[in-house]
């Protein structure tokens, strides 16, 4: 817990710090600049409003320029692309920030034009796409929120998936795979990584410790914190949340490797030069400690992509070993995968 408050107010004070120094140095330019009118774009999003909103409103307050976000499903942002590559929607939007799936496939269908930058360049390859074309800016990892009373009566501590399935004296909580993304994309991603049939097996040994399966990602968290459940399969977003309400759950990286989903942003093929320019540098502002803090004041804890930014250094998870290779199913894979785990494993009777 500590280590998170001083996280804030740490990064409050470098925010503070260079607001300050900006006032000092070039408080004309400052006072100038709020005199011209107010720029904008249009920016397309899978993200909750509240995360947009957050964004929109500290990106406008420094730089007095507006993000109009349109919150959209991933099917809609790809639709509303394809359109705006037709010249059926000339220059709607400049930027798309969503998750890397449909990143990945907006640049595979040309809908996305290249932008590599001094700050996107710094990332590790996992966060970008080789050639510019999306960058990441976020990931939320699959985490072990762990209750602190279980630890304290446990001398073996579940920190990978192989001691999870082995674990005997255990009571589980996770999201239903067919909940929510985040949960069925450690699915997907154990499945690519492991192969199917070592990824079946360690859920099914998983499987009968399992105590409720969730609709939302942030209950099982709740359920370790109250003790309800010793261990929850979640996301690390939510479950920061509950360690800054002071919930006793301590957090574990899956040594062995985890599933993330990653958040990013590209530049929209054809936008109009000034708001495709416009977007890059939000796009750049995005990898800041500033975005991060806009995010913390609002309870919003993803994990920037940026190593040389403060936050990144200052996080206690910054070494987090991800699955190295990426879930790449199609829609009908996905189903199938799902399919096999419901009558394999959740719903399998001897």
């Amino acid at each position: 817990m500590k280590r998170y408050s001083l996280f804030i107010v740490m990064t409050a004070l470098l925010v503070i710090s260079i607001a300050a120094g900006s006032a000092y140095l070039s408080s004309g330019s400052r006072e100038a600049k709020y005199h011209h009118p107010m720029r904008g774009f249009t920016a397309y999003t899978s993200l909750p409003a509240e995360v947009a909103m957050a964004l929109s409103e500290a990106y406008e307050k420094e730089y007095n320029i507006r993000v109009n976000f349109v919150q959209l499903s991933s099917e809609q942002i790809l639709k509303r692309l394809q359109e705006q590559a037709l010249g059926v929607q000339e220059g709607k939007s400049a930027l798309v920030l969503t998750d890397q799936e449909t990143l990945g496939r907006a640049a595979a269908a040309g809908y996305l034009v290249p932008y590599i930058s001094e700050k996107s360049d710094q990332l590790a390859d996992t966060f970008r796409h080789p050639n510019g074309y999306w960058t990441g800016v976020w990931y939320d990892p699959i985490v072990f929120a762990v209750n602190q009373d279980y630890l304290r009566t446990h001398i073996d501590l579940p920190n990978s998936w192989q001691m999870l399935a082995q674990q005997r004296d255990i009571r589980i909580g996770m999201t239903d795979f067919m909940a929510a993304d985040a949960s069925s994309n450690l699915l997907y991603s154990m499945v690519a990584e492991y192969g199917d049939q070592r990824a079946f097996d360690i859920w099914r040994r998983i499987q009968p410790k399992i105590m409720q399966y969730s609709k939302y990602l942030h209950t099982p968290v709740r359920q370790a914190g109250m003790g309800e459940v010793d261990l929850s399969v979640t996301i690390l977003s939510e479950t920061l949340r509950y360690v800054h309400d002071d919930y006793p759950i301590r957090i574990f990286y899956p040594i062995d490797g985890t599933s993330a989903v990653i958040y990013g942003t590209g530049i929209v093929f054809r936008a109009s030069e000034q708001d495709a320019h416009t977007a890059e540098s939000f796009a750049d502002w995005l990898l800041t400690d500033e975005a991060q803090f806009a995010l913390a004041h609002r309870r919003f804890y993803f994990l920037t992509t940026n190593p040389i930014t403060l936050s990144y250094q200052m996080f206690a998870g910054k070494n987090i070993s991800l699955f190295r290779n990426r879930p790449y199913f199609s829609k009908k894979e996905k189903e199938i995968l799902l399919d096999r785990w419901i009558k394999e494993v959740r719903f399998y009777e001897e």
